[in-house]
């Protein structure tokens, strides 16, 4: 009988073998990974793409992420693994149907780590809060929260100044308050989705909470 089943036995085993040599053949001549280069970043960020309808980053972000409009984010100095998890979330379901869902879905995976590279590369810009009236108010919720509403302190996730935790959280401090306010309502709207955590929080805000402590975080240094 063993003898019978040998042949067989043997072609199967020089089969696997053979079958086990292509694949590491195959495994050896894969092309790596390609580096993330924040100079081609660079580039994108300030040149766009005209041909795949990529406008330049700069053009609304401001030269090295010192967004000079309000309600467009200043982004330099912004982690890195937090800008690629933006530009993620904006060619999917977290963050659909804004200006940059056509942008961030032209770019490749390599473009958004290489521009997300060259943002955490740039220094961020200082701000500062304009409301006296309010900033007492927006201390005292970065801070310590708001108990009664189960709000927790922005200082726990964001740090004491504002410059957030890398791959985590984002750097708040310095932000323009129109911009943080509106993504504050937008959490509490539920129409941004990209962060469970803050739709919570945010929805258990007011209005007038919102805008102090967002301008409190333009002051942070």
């Amino acid at each position: 009988m063993n003898r019978a089943f040998s042949p067989f036995v043997k072609s199967l085993f020089v089969a696997m073998l053979a079958v086990s040599g292509v694949a590491s053949a195959n495994e050896a001549h894969a092309p790596a990974a390609a580096k993330v280069d924040p100079a081609k970043g660079a580039t994108l960020y300030a040149e766009g793409d005209n041909a795949r309808g990529i406008p330049a980053c700069v053009s609304c972000h401001g030269a090295k992420g010192a967004s000079t409009i309000t309600i467009n984010p200043k982004l330099g100095g912004q982690g890195e693994a937090y800008v690629y998890k933006q530009l993620v979330a904006f060619s999917g379901d977290a963050r659909p149907g804004t200006v940059m869902t056509a942008f961030a879905k032209a770019l490749t995976e390599e473009e958004k780590k290489n521009v997300a590279a060259y943002l955490a590369t740039e220094p961020s810009k200082a701000g500062a809060a304009k409301n006296k009236d309010t900033v007492e108010l927006g201390k005292k919720i970065y801070r310590g929260g708001i108990a009664e509403n189960r709000v927790p302190a922005c200082a726990s996730c964001h740090g004491p100044a504002g410059g957030g935790m890398p791959a985590m959280y984002p750097r708040v401090g310095g932000q323009h308050q129109d911009y943080t306010a509106a993504t504050l309502k937008a959490f509490k709207a539920g129409t941004r989705k990209s962060s469970p955590e803050m739709q919570t929080i945010a929805y258990r805000m007011s209005d007038k909470e919102i805008e102090a402590v967002a301008d409190y975080m333009a002051g942070l240094k």
